[in-house]
């Protein structure tokens, strides 16, 4: 099967001009075919906090009500088309899309009976078909953290388990390589002084959770991870956003998620 790169970058990265700009130079710069799917959740905390309402947060996931899908809905949209822009001064063409549009991920508001999650999507189905079209006519989609529940409702979903999505999607048409990205060098045993775990099978996984090596933020992108290889994804490489030219080479120097070592 062909190869797709399937990358989500997040965390710091999406604040910082610079750092994004060399993110998306070495994005527009990697070859064969190519999803992006990006956050945002960080400037969208800003412009909460700026607005005077405090961002909630439960075990990294944003509670969001009505006012928070309103700011969320204008920085996703926002930050989408301006990394579209970037990406076509790179010669790239690139088209910016939610899951609102073409039908493209469509989800449910998440019940809890514990948790009121507010407008937050779990996702229901990925239009393969249009993402496989788009992608054959040497498209690359960059996809932001909105879905939608066909009727008329957008929801807020994290886009750690967009990417997850797509990528669990489309292994059956690809040989898939997802990659999570943002400004650590990896998944870290140690904070303090960036030590990497270089490879994390699922049978250590709640181990590292019970232990607290992996907590907080890092424990729904890691399901996510594990999510897509049981749907089929070979592995999962999570790296600093300027390594990203490294994923395929003797040289990378991330974390590798996999099935069995």
């Amino acid at each position: 099967m062909e190869k797709l790169t399937i990358i989500k970058i997040g965390g710091k990265v999406i604040n910082e001009v610079e750092a994004l700009d060399a993110f998306l130079k070495k994005f527009s710069q990697l070859e064969g075919k190519k999803i992006l799917v990006h956050g945002g959740g960080n400037i969208a905390s800003e412009w909460q906090r700026k607005l005077g309402v405090e961002p909630k947060m439960i075990e990294g996931r944003r509670i969001t009500d009505q006012a928070t899908i309103e700011v969320v809905t204008m920085i996703y949209a926002g930050l989408n088309k301006q990394i579209v822009a970037k990406l076509q001064s790179l010669d790239l063409q690139a088209l910016g899309m939610s899951g609102a549009d073409l039908n493209l991920i469509r989800a449910y508001k998440r019940m809890n009976i514990v948790i009121d999650y507010g407008y937050v999507g779990d996702i229901e189905k990925v239009n393969d078909d249009i993402l496989n079209s788009l992608i054959n006519l040497q498209i690359t989609p960059v996809i932001c953290a909105l879905t939608h529940d066909n009727n008329g409702q957008l929801l807020n979903t994290n886009a750690d388990t967009i990417a997850s999505a797509l990528a669990a999607s489309l292994s059956e048409r690809f040989d898939v390589d997802l990659v999570y990205c943002f400004e650590q060098p990896g998944v870290l045993s140690d904070f303090v002084n960036k030590t990497v775990i270089p490879l994390i099978v699922k049978k250590d996984y709640e181990g590292l959770k019970t232990k607290g090596i992996i907590n907080d933020g890092m424990i729904p992108k890691i399901d996510n991870a594990f999510d897509a290889i049981d749907a089929g994804v070979k592995h999962v490489k999570v790296c600093h956003f300027d390594k990203i030219d490294t994923i395929d080479s003797e040289h990378y120097s991330g974390t590798v998620l996999c099935q069995k070592g």
